[in-house]
C-alpha cells in the first residue's frame, strides 16, 4: 500500500509551517480542534489554503470553526492565496466582525472569496475588506499583544468556555432562565454574565445548593416564583477526573431533569458512568461536535424565523 499523495492544500499548509519555523518559531498542532489549527509562538493560527484560482481564491470555513477560533487567546486566520508569498494574516477577531457582510448557506458554511489583489470580497458591488497591511504580516502574527501571566487561559479552557456559552444561547433561544457559574469567562467577546438570565443560582428543596450552583450549565423553566430545574451539563473535555458528574448527582432527585455530559470520548464516558451504576441511565452523553451543529441549527432557525416573521 501507498502512502496517500497530498493535496496541493496540504502541500502549501506545510510551505507555510515550515516558514514559520524559519522565523524560530514553534509549531505545535492544537489536537482539541479538528480543523488545521496550530500554535505558533504565542499566536493561535487557523490556516486554510486556495491554489491559484482565475482571478479569485476560493475558501469554505463553517461559522463554529470561526467562533472557536476567534475565541482563543491572540487568534488569526492564515489564507495562503495559491503560494506562501501571498498569505494574508489577519487577525480572527478583526475577521470575524465582518462575517454579516459574506454570504453563508443555513448551514453556517462560509464563502470566502478573495480577490486577485488579495483582499476579502464582501457583500455589494464593490465592497471589499482592505487585507493590504496582513498580507504576509508574520511580524503582527510573532509578536502578538502580551497578555498579562494571571490573565492567560489553555485553548482547553477557552473552548470549555465556547460550550459553555453555546448551552446557555440554546436555552435562551428555547425560552429557559440560564445560569453558569464562571462569570468572568467570555464567549464572543461578551462575559457570561452578560448572557446568562440568572445572575444567582435558584436554591431548590431537594438539591445541594453548593453543589447545585458550581454545575457548569443549568437550565431552569420559571413559573410564578418558583424556578424548575430542567437541564443540567457538565463539559469534560479533559481525560482526567470529571467532577462534574459528580456534582450533576445532586439533581437525582428530580427525575424529570436531563443530565448531560458534553465531551471529545465516547468511552471515556461510559468508563466514568460506570461509577454510578445506580443511576446510569440518568446520564446522557454528547459529543462537542453534534453540540456545535445543534448549536448552529438553533441559531439559523431562529434567523430564518426572524426572516419570514413567523
Amino acid at each position: 500500500m501507498t502512502d496517500k499523495k497530498p493535496s496541493p492544500s496540504d502541500l502549501l499548509v506545510k510551505d507555510f509551517l515550515d516558514n514559520a519555523k524559519e522565523f524560530n518559531a514553534n509549531v505545535e498542532l492544537i489536537k482539541v480542534l479538528k480543523s488545521r489549527t496550530y500554535k505558533i509562538g504565542n499566536s493561535n493560527v487557523l490556516v486554510r489554503a486556495s491554489s491559484d484560482g482565475n482571478k479569485r481564491y476560493f475558501f469554505g470555513i463553517n461559522y463554529l470553526t470561526i467562533e472557536e477560533i476567534a475565541n482563543l487567546e491572540n487568534p488569526f486566520i492564515a489564507f495562503i492565496c495559491g503560494s506562501v508569498e501571498k498569505t494574508i494574516i489577519i487577525p480572527a477577531k478583526v475577521f470575524f466582525k465582518h462575517l454579516p457582510d459574506i454570504s453563508h448557506d443555513r448551514n453556517g458554511e462560509y464563502k470566502i472569496n478573495i480577490d486577485s489583489d488579495l483582499n476579502v470580497v464582501l457583500s455589494g458591488k464593490g465592497n471589499r475588506l482592505n487585507c493590504q497591511e496582513y498580507i504576509n504580516a508574520w511580524k503582527l502574527l510573532l509578536n502578538p499583544p502580551k497578555i498579562k501571566t494571571e490573565e492567560r487561559v489553555s485553548v482547553e479552557e477557552s473552548l470549555h468556555s465556547v460550550i459553555q456559552g453555546r448551552l446557555i444561547e440554546i436555552g435562551n433561544i428555547r425560552g429557559y432562565k440560564t445560569f453558569c457559574p464562571d462569570k468572568s469567562k467570555k464567549f464572543n467577546d461578551r462575559k457570561i454574565e452578560d448572557i446568562t438570565s440568572l445572575q444567582v443560582c435558584p436554591t431548590l428543596q431537594f438539591s445541594d445548593h453548593n453543589l447545585l450552583r458550581k454545575i457548569d450549565v443549568l437550565w431552569f423553566l420559571n413559573k410564578g416564583d418558583n424556578f424548575i430545574p430542567k437541564y443540567a451539563f457538565e463539559v469534560e473535555l479533559s481525560t482526567g477526573v470529571w467532577s462534574g458528574v459528580g456534582r450533576m448527582a445532586t439533581l437525582l432527585n428530580y427525575s424529570d431533569v436531563g443530565l448531560y455530559v458534553i465531551a471529545q470520548d465516547k468511552k471515556k464516558f461510559a468508563q466514568v458512568i460506570n461509577a454510578f451504576s445506580d443511576y446510569n441511565d440518568r446520564y446522557k452523553f454528547i459529543e462537542d461536535v453534534m453540540l456545535g451543529q445543534l448549536y448552529s441549527a438553533e441559531l439559523n432557525l431562529r434567523e430564518l424565523k426572524f426572516d419570514i416573521g413567523l
